[in-house]
Parts: C-alpha cells; sequence; structure tokens
C-alpha cells in the first residue's frame, strides 16, 4: 500500500477550514469546508479527466468518461482520505462523532476534496503544485481502478448498443455452474429480441455476465 502525507500549509487557517465539518461549524457557530470542497471537487475532476487523457492516449471517450468517475468517486477519495489519516484531524460536532461521522466514507470523501480546494488556494492557485501532489495518488490506483471500471462499463455499452440499435434492453442468463462450492464457474449469455449475443464465464455470476457483455461487445463490432 502506497504511503501519502498532508500537504504543508503556509496558511493554518485554511488546513483549519479544510477539516471543518459542518456540524461543528453549526455548533461552534464559524465556517465549515463546504465551499473548499465544491473547489476541490472542480480541481479533482479537471486534473483526473486531464490525467487519464495522457495516461491512456488510445482509450476512446466512452471508456475514459466512467474511468474518470471512478477515479475521483466517494469510495476512492475517502480511500486517500484514509490514506493520509484525515479521520485524525476532523473537526466534528459531538453529535457527529457519536454517529461515527469520522470514519464515514461520504465524510472522509467531502474533506479530502476541501483539503485539495484548500491546498490550491494555500499555493496561490498554482495548478502544477496540485498536479504534482494529486498525481501519484492517481498512479497508485489507475490500473485497479481503469480495469474495475471497464469491465462494470461493458454491460452499459452494450445495453446502450442494444437500445439504439434494437431498441430492447439485454437480458443475462446463467446457463451454467460448475465446480465445487469453493471454486465454482458460472457460464452467462446475453440475449436481446430471442437471439444470443454472447457468452462468458467466471468465478462470480458478476464477472460471467460482464464477459458475456463483453462477447457481444465483439460480436458486434465494438469490443
Amino acid at each position: 500500500m502506497s504511503t501519502f502525507h498532508l500537504p504543508t500549509f503556509n496558511d493554518p487557517h485554511l488546513w483549519q477550514l479544510a477539516i471543518t465539518h459542518k456540524s461543528y461549524a453549526k455548533e461552534h457557530e464559524c465556517e465549515d469546508n463546504e465551499r473548499l470542497e465544491f473547489l476541490g471537487d472542480a480541481i479533482l475532476t479537471f486534473l483526473s479527466g486531464e490525467y487519464l487523457y495522457q495516461r491512456y492516449p488510445d482509450r476512446p471517450e466512452g471508456e475514459l468518461t466512467p474511468l474518470r468517475a471512478a477515479l475521483v468517486d466517494e469510495n476512492q477519495l475517502s480511500h486517500f482520505a484514509s490514506q493520509l489519516q484525515l479521520q485524525k484531524y476532523l473537526r466534528l460536532s459531538r453529535g457527529a462523532e457519536n454517529s461515527d461521522s469520522r470514519n464515514s466514507k461520504r465524510v472522509l470523501c467531502s474533506t479530502f476534496e476541501a483539503l485539495i480546494g484548500a491546498y490550491f488556494l494555500d499555493s496561490g492557485q498554482d495548478v502544477d503544485t496540485l498536479r504534482a501532489y494529486v498525481l501519484p495518488m492517481f498512479d497508485s490506483v489507475a490500473d485497479i481502478v481503469s480495469e474495475t471500471a471497464i469491465q462494470i462499463n461493458y454491460k452499459s455499452r452494450f445495453q446502450i448498443w442494444s437500445l439504439e440499435q434494437l431498441g430492447e434492453v439485454p437480458t443475462y442468463t446463467i446457463i451454467a455452474a460448475n465446480g465445487p462450492d469453493h471454486a465454482k464457474q458460472f457460464t452467462a449469455e446475453v440475449w436481446v429480441k430471442g437471439s444470443c449475443y454472447g457468452r462468458g464465464k467466471g468465478r462470480r455470476k458478476q464477472d460471467a455476465e460482464k464477459q458475456a457483455a463483453l462477447a457481444a461487445l465483439k460480436h458486434v463490432g465494438m469490443g
């Protein structure tokens, strides 16, 4: 697992603001981090798009868009926040503490976005500084996120094709489940309008369906 560090702030007020949850702000009548969260979200969307455009020069927009979404979604950003141990520094209300908001993925994601927004302002709005800070994080997960996002996208891509070309949503059927319980392999088929467009195998039903969708995409010239 990669280890990352918190940025060093010139303005401690920006750091303090970045870790101030709205519950704490309401309880103590001070400013919260939501405006910084808005800014950080915009910055991360831009940097992730730029990063993926350069890292995967041969991939089409249809693959890059879901990959960008996966790279900066709640799960991924909360993971970055946990690696930075942001949960240790969060300023929360007593009620939020009692509800374990300190370990909430939503809260950690929002705090990470606020951190990025604050660091952008603290660096004099220098995008290069942000880029140097964030890109190693993207590098650490890009290939794993890419594989997962593209597999998930097989089914959505085939569904889009099916609706546009045939006016019908594909249906998936598990036609076989072979092997012992601890190493079972499933076989799935995807059908549209009474025709089978693809077949796939996997250790899980979902994986078999994804492989069937991939086979269908190849069958129609989109794989």
